[in-house]
Formats: C-alpha cells, sequence, structure tokens
C-alpha cells in the first residue's frame, strides 16, 4: 500500500502526486485569493480557530465567499490530518477565487477552490534559535495598506518573494521589509520585534504587516511575564540600536536576529528576554489545550 500523503481539494482526497488545480483557476492565474500556513504538534492542530478565523477575515476583505462553514473547514484540515495519519506536521490551508477565464473578472469564478495540504516544512537553519539569523533591509518596499496589504493573507506574495531573492542574493537569512515612509513592517513572512531597555516594541499592523497567531501568542506571554509591549513605528536606527531582536511565525516560531546589515544586534546572541520568551512559547504549544485535537 502506497505512503504517499493525500490532499484535499473540493471535498476529494488525491495522492500527492496527482492533486492538481486548472489552470484557468484564477488563485494560479493572478494570486486570487487567501490561505493559512498552521503547525500540528503532537496531535494537535495549533491555534486552529484563530487562523480559520484569520482565512475568513482575508476572504471578506477580498469579496471572496467561502463555500464552507468554519465547521466544515476545520472538519476538512483534521480529516486530511488523520487521513495522512499526521502527528506534527505543516498544514498548508487555500482557497482560491476559482476556475474562471483569462479575464481577471472575479464574478466568472462561479466557485471557489478549496486546498488542504499536510506535509512538512523547513524554513530556518538547524540551530537558529541558538544563535540567531542574519537579515538586511531590502529595497522591495511593503505595499502601502490601501493597495494589496499585507493584512490580507492572500496569494499574492511577490513583494516578499522579491525581497527574499534579494536576501539569498546578498548571503543572508532572511530580509526586513520597510513601507513606503521607512518604518519597518515585518519580515518576507515573519512579524518583528525588537527589546529595548526589558521592554517589547513592535510594527503596527498599519504598516502592513500582517496580524500573525504567533505574534499574538507573544504578546500574551509578555503580558503573563510582566514585560511592557508597546505597539509603535520602528525606524532602522531603531533596530539597528536594539537590545535584542526577533521573528515570529507559524512557521518559523520564534527564532533571534543576531545581525542586520552587518550591524550586530546586541551581543549577537540570543539576549535573556528573548529566550524567556522562546522558553514559554514552547510551553504553550506543548499545552493541547493550545487547539484542536486530532
Amino acid at each position: 500500500m502506497s505512503s504517499e500523503l493525500v490532499v484535499y481539494i473540493d471535498g476529494q482526497y488525491y495522492p500527492k502526486s496527482q492533486a492538481k488545480i486548472s489552470v484557468y483557476d484564477h488563485g494560479f492565474l493572478y494570486g486570487d485569493g487567501v490561505f493559512e500556513g498552521i503547525r500540528e504538534y503532537n496531535g494537535v492542530v495549533f491555534k486552529l480557530k484563530e487562523h480559520i478565523d484569520r482565512l475568513y477575515r482575508s476572504a471578506h476583505a477580498i469579496a471572496l465567499n467561502m463555500p464552507l462553514t468554519k465547521e466544515e473547514m476545520t472538519k476538512a484540515v483534521v480529516e486530511t490530518l488523520q487521513k495522512n495519519k499526521m502527528k506534527d506536521s505543516y498544514i498548508r490551508l487555500v482557497v482560491s477565487r476559482g476556475v474562471g477565464d483569462l479575464g481577471l473578472d472575479p464574478r466568472k469564478c462561479p466557485k471557489p477552490t478549496v486546498i488542504v495540504i499536510t506535509d512538512t516544512i523547513s524554513i530556518r537553519a538547524g540551530n537558529a534559535k541558538e544563535t540567531g539569523i542574519t537579515t538586511m533591509f531590502s529595497w522591495v518596499r511593503r505595499n502601502p495598506v490601501d493597495a494589496t496589504s499585507h493584512e490580507i493573507k492572500s496569494l499574492n506574495y511577490l513583494n516578499s518573494v522579491l525581497a527574499k531573492i534579494e536576501a539569498n542574493a546578498w548571503g543572508v537569512d532572511e530580509a526586513l521589509c520597510l513601507e513606503s515612509n521607512g518604518c519597518i513592517a515585518e519580515g518576507v513572512g515573519e512579524n518583528v520585534f525588537i527589546v529595548k531597555d526589558g521592554e517589547l516594541l513592535t510594527p503596527p499592523t498599519s504598516t502592513g504587516a500582517l496580524a500573525g497567531i504567533t505574534a499574538e501568542v507573544v504578546t500574551q506571554i509578555a503580558a503573563k511575564l510582566h514585560i511592557k509591549l508597546t505597539v509603535t513605528n520602528l525606524t532602522p536606527f531603531m533596530m539597528f540600536t536594539a537590545d535584542e531582536a526577533f521573528f515570529t511565525g507559524t512557521a518559523m516560531e520564534m527564532v533571534p536576529i543576531r545581525e542586520v546589515n552587518k550591524r550586530q544586534i546586541g551581543t549577537g546572541k540570543p539576549g535573556p528576554v528573548t529566550k524567556k520568551l522562546i522558553a514559554e512559547f514552547q510551553k504553550v504549544i506543548e499545552d493541547p489545550a493550545q487547539g484542536v485535537k486530532v
């Protein structure tokens, strides 16, 4: 019997090698759709409700009528994991505008396409949490909030891809993206925090940053540990002179930043506040009450 993973597409399951969508799907043609990246830890889908809620907010923002209820979408995720017998995985939940014609008019797409992929992911070096990663400010500015805002988790990630290409070309691990006024928005796919004098600072979503699920968990942990957190515009100077800095994201979890544009951040090693938050975050993801059991 084949051990090939299966993929959910519109209520049916297909082997990974045969999981296909139409070339006329507007998610493929135009990046017209929304998605979520979700983690499963030890048979528990971490913060699944929060991810589903964000998916539906993104869909509403682009006037995409979801073909499933939230309960049905949750069931599709859980059943796909069960069929693949996975206990630790990365889940990609995609809803595209669906099949249409070669024009971009969404009215030509009568039914959205729903896809659930459960697999694994690796986007950081093996011991990044212990050593930290290197970054740079990209020339690619975040789209303004009145354009294809990164507050919407859409299928159009070209803005981030261009910044990642630059980071690769310069030999650093990740890029930091600025908004149109020169303030820090986020990484290519992560929220960013800095630590100064024992306090946390992070950019607002008005810079075009996504309201991150992991970032919200860090916010809750900070409150529990009585660490002051301020949501405010961050400049490159504030990053260069920070005591500590780190990224948060579903795939990356929490990873310290040790260098930005060849400037060492703090001691060049993960700082005490970052280490404490990472330790507490690990406790949260190990708590079965923080998600939905498969």
